[in-house]
């Protein structure tokens, strides 16, 4: 199969996500395209005539998805139904428990494809990172009270990863179905 991963990121941690993605995928023996949405906003049109399923991938900050990842799926829509899709939703609160949060994943999930009138196969939420490394002066205070306040014991001079790498691999094992 082709597949195009099509990613929106902030910090970095989606693009190491998708790649990550690519990589498996290709080792199973399929065509894989990435696609930086932060490139796609250029007048080059996509043909999506040449893939058979996709996956986007985009990171929450402030309750919100990129706006480039909800554009991009609202003009390509039409195209991502006709195929399999999967939608890659990372944020902090995914690794947590906390119910409100998950609540609050699912309704911005909810939200982000209706909006864009696209009904990924699959939704699936992945745990993000603390990226210190990328964030400024401000972010990184705000980023340290979030965790504090969470419980959770952070160096403001390296990133902490939650993301399940096990979990992500055995979701490229039997994707797309």
């Amino acid at each position: 199969m082709t597949v195009l991963i099509a990613y929106a990121t902030t910090e970095g941690q989606t693009r190491k996500i998708a790649r990550f993605c690519a990589d498996h995928l290709i080792a199973r023996g399929h065509s894989v395209e990435l696609l930086p949405l932060d490139d796609a906003d250029r007048d080059e049109p996509l043909d999506m005539a040449r893939f058979d399923a996709a996956v986007l991938a985009g990171s929450v900050h402030g309750g919100r998805l990129q706006p480039q990842l909800i554009r991009f799926a609202a003009q390509h829509a039409a195209a991502l139904n006709a195929r399999p899709g999967l939608f890659l939703m990372v944020s902090l609160a995914a690794a947590g428990n906390d119910p409100q949060e998950r609540s609050d994943l699912v309704r911005i999930a909810t939200e982000f494809t209706k909006t864009a009138g696209w009904s990924p196969s699959e939704v699936v939420h992945v745990a993000g990172a603390f990226r210190f490394t990328q964030y400024d002066f401000f972010k990184s205070l705000a980023m340290r009270w979030i965790a504090h306040n969470k419980g959770e014991e952070v160096d403001p001079h390296s990133d902490k990863e939650y993301t399940d790498w096990a979990s992500l691999a055995a979701l490229m094992d039997r994707w797309p179905e």
